[in-house]
């Protein structure tokens, strides 16, 4: 190996996946060409403002618009008012952009370029809710769905029908030619799912929204049942009339993240094991199966020989039972780490590659060895503390949080498992 220090390859790859999704790099060679009319920027999303910024860099003649991202997540721009709003709980600063938003693209013509930006994060951020619906309704219901194990495309089903903007209803209010670049967070990279698809058609329905809040027995508000049992203003869907002017590109994902972190194992002479970029499911459950496969290599250097790494992206989801602090990266590699049990030659990361491992102030975490032993020494329970969903307070105490700040993209979480 070229690189000895196990900590600082990790964390080599993980910058490099995350510099993969830059908007400075990614969004200008898919910049469309200006129109008759006038060029109107609008997105939301971590990535908004550090998109929009790129296109203010690159974009030849006049331009204009608003975009909402996450607080902390602003780039200054010049043209391009950028809106800071809550997330993963909406706030009314999102739902005030939002109807901005949609205005604008109500006064757009034929003649003219509403050019969107899109990444994940916008579900939150762009919240305006459907007539009839409060804020506050919209926020009893996307706190339960935080909490109760649901997948993003399970919460985004939900969040297109209480919205009068996301699930292709911001397309289908313009008459202007409609461009969307588009940074995916989500497994599959299915457009219609990132962000809520504000400007793709939606394949789901009413229906599918009040079965998923039966399946994890979620009660909302008496407004929100009333607006999905009525069922009217159904989402845009496939072939709708409405959404035949616009075109879509993605312009970063999470596979783009995972090969660029294979190349720089490859360069330090590690093998590179893509286990796959769409990875889903409870986190301690997808650390127990990345723990056997670890294991496998250990004992048989099979799938692969040592050195290795093991990449995987996609996004995983955690049923809260306990009342610790802890993003969904922080009890993924608890649970790799009790699973491990001082495995030797195993070092992980994992880390969300917007900066922010759920509401916390670290990006994700780092496992050694001999963390388990460490934390013993310190009277610190990995057990216990996976039990109380405290992932964060575990590896704060080793001093082995991952700490980055938000990264301006979002490309959804980064796992890498080394074995030497």
């Amino acid at each position: 190996m070229t690189t000895t220090d196990p900590r600082a390859l990790l964390t080599d790859m993980f910058r490099a996946a995350v510099a993969s999704a830059q908007p400075a790099l990614c969004v200008p060679p898919h910049l469309p060409e200006p129109p008759k009319g006038r060029t109107v920027v609008v997105g939301a999303g971590k990535a908004a403002a550090s998109m929009a910024k790129a296109v203010e860099d690159h974009w030849k003649g006049p331009l204009s618009g608003l975009v909402v991202t996450r607080y902390g997540h602003n780039v200054p721009c010049e043209r391009i008012e950028v809106v800071e709003a809550s997330h993963p709980v909406p706030d009314e600063a999102g739902q005030q952009g939002a109807k901005r938003i949609l205005d604008i693209a109500a006064s757009l013509g034929p003649d003219d370029l509403m050019l969107c930006l899109i990444s994940g994060g916008g579900s939150a951020l762009l919240a305006l809710p459907a007539p009839g619906i409060s804020m506050a309704d919209k926020q009893a219901v996307s706190k339960a769905l935080l909490r109760s194990g649901a997948n993003i495309t399970e919460m985004n089903c939900v969040r297109k029908h209480l919205s009068a903007i996301k699930g292709g209803r911001l397309a289908a209010a313009t008459r202007a030619r409609v461009v969307s670049l588009v940074i995916s967070d989500v497994p599959g990279d299915d457009l219609s799912v990132i962000a809520s698809g504000p400007t793709v058609p939606d394949p789901t329905s009413y229906a599918d929204a009040l079965a998923v809040l039966d399946k994890y027995g979620i009660t909302p508000p008496q407004p929100v049942m009333d607006h999905l049992l009525a069922g009217r203003d159904e989402s845009p869907k496939p072939g709708d009339p409405r959404l035949e002017r616009v075109s879509t590109i993605l312009v970063a994902t999470p596979q783009m993240a995972l090969e660029r972190a294979a190349e720089v194992a490859r360069k330090a002479g590690v093998t590179p094991v893509i286990l796959g970029n769409a990875l889903e499911g409870e986190s301690r459950e997808v650390a127990l199966v990345h723990a056997g496969i670890a294991r496998q290599i250990v004992e048989h250097d099979q799938p692969a020989a040592k050195p290795c790494v093991l990449l995987s992206g996609g996004e995983t989801t955690v049923t809260v039972r306990g009342k610790g602090r802890g993003g969904r990266n922080a009890e993924f590699l608890l649970a790799l780490t009790v699973a491990l049990d001082g495995m030797a030659g195993v070092h992980a990361l994992a880390a969300d590659t917007d900066g922010i491992d759920g509401t916390e102030d670290n990006a994700g975490a780092l496992l050694a060895p001999d963390t388990l032993a460490r934390a013993a020494a310190a009277g610190v329970n990995a057990k216990e503390r996976l039990a109380d969903n405290d992932g964060y307070s575990f590896f704060s105490a080793l001093g082995d949080l991952l700490v980055t700040g938000p990264t301006l993209t979002n490309v959804n979480d980064f796992r890498a498992v080394l074995i030497l």
